[in-house]
């Protein structure tokens, strides 16, 4: 059994996570993402998906990139367009 860092959880399915060097313990994917899914800069939220980086900065969706920086988000987009 091991215990989980974000909620201290001593549970016999508890995993772990190697990210950037180093190795976390949890025992659920919720305290998982807590711990370490970047947040929204423009609405707060936590980025369980593929997210939006401009510059360094991240966002949970294109319709956020664009509120925060308009100029830069105009380039940002939530899915894929066709070219036909």
């Amino acid at each position: 059994m091991a215990t989980c860092e974000v909620c201290g959880n001593d549970y016999a399915m508890s995993f772990e996570v190697h990210a950037q060097g180093a190795v976390h313990t949890f025992d659920s994917f919720e305290c998982a993402i807590t711990q370490m899914a970047p947040i929204c800069e423009q609405c707060g939220c936590r980025i369980v998906g593929h997210g939006v980086a401009l510059d360094q900065r991240w966002f949970c969706s294109a319709h956020c990139a664009r509120a925060a920086d308009p100029q830069r988000g105009a380039q940002a987009r939530d899915s894929v367009l066709s070219t036909a």
